[in-house]
């Protein structure tokens, strides 16, 4: 399960964090040894990175093609947080193998950084796994009343897959990502969406849901932003999903695209959920 650091307004991924800690003493490993051996410091460590991140984009890019042909746009949105962080590793890996093909005299210092960096990282997600608190067993809780005036009773809603969305008006990625959220509604109904207001007034949650199609049925209101707060979800727009058995099996924190959409709902679609850490962007204010 993604964890985050949160410093006041700022939430940042404990994930990503040990990623740029592990790139930092890559680079440190990779330009100490290249002094050492009286080289000037070279330029693989930026490259090298970039290299992973571009490869790293474009194998998640690839495993959802038909949901970027249909938004080419969303493909430099790297903000949806779609990443395979196996094909970035297995670029670096490939750079690295060049290098030593061409003899460069930065073969030793490039590798020693790779090496280094993989290290921190994989110690890095192990220890997150390790310390993980124990995972929210059900659907929590609470109720609210949907726009058609019907109460919303989340655990009632065990026994099918439940997306859940928090997000307000005011919020510009709520609104950017609600087109792709309702299409994928309309396209899986075995699936249980819920659009929760955070915080805001019945009639412009109605004026809203009417104005983009949302439908009433499934807006919940939340005036008090409970829901968000008793699961420690302040940064909107948040998604939470939820198994058939009502099990918590991915959280998003930040704007969804089409794919990073139906790469989180392969996750309860599936009879078993594999919990596998991902490279996470940084959640969207």
């Amino acid at each position: 399960m993604e964890r985050m650091l949160h410093l006041g307004p700022l939430v940042l991924p404990w994930a990503l964090l040990i990623m740029l800690a592990g790139w930092q003493l890559g680079v440190w490993v990779h330009e100490r040894l290249s002094v050492r051996r009286g080289l000037a410091p070279g330029p693989h460590g930026w490259r090298m990175a970039l290299v992973a991140l571009l490869a790293a984009r474009l194998g998640f890019v690839l495993r959802y093609t038909d949901e970027y042909v249909a938004a080419p746009w969303s493909i430099i949105n790297i903000r949806d947080g779609g990443w395979e962080p196996w094909a970035g590793l297995g670029a670096a890996l490939l750079y690295c193998t060049v290098l030593w093909l061409r003899r460069s005299p930065w073969r030793r210092p490039a590798t020693a950084g790779l090496v280094t960096f993989t290290a921190v990282w994989l110690a890095g997600l192990a220890l997150l796994h390790a310390t993980a608190p124990p995972r929210v067993a059900d659907l929590p809780p609470w109720h609210g009343v949907a726009l058609d005036a019907r109460t919303v009773s989340l655990p009632d809603l065990r026994g099918q897959p439940v997306v859940v969305n928090l997000w307000a008006s005011w919020c510009p990625p709520c609104r950017r990502e609600m087109p792709v959220l309702l299409q994928a509604r309309n396209a899986k109904p075995q699936i249980r969406f819920l659009w929760v207001n955070q915080g805001e007034a019945p009639d412009v949650v109605s004026r809203f849901a009417t104005q983009h199609g949302l439908p009433h049925a499934d807006v919940v209101l939340d005036q008090t932003s409970q829901l968000g707060s008793s699961l420690g979800y302040k940064a909107l727009p948040t998604t939470l999903f939820y198994d058939g058995q009502g099990r918590l099996a991915a959280v998003r924190a930040g704007e969804l695209s089409a794919a990073t959409l139906a790469d989180n709902l392969a996750l309860i679609s599936s009879p078993m959920i594999p919990m596998i850490p991902a490279i996470p962007a940084i959640p969207a204010k």
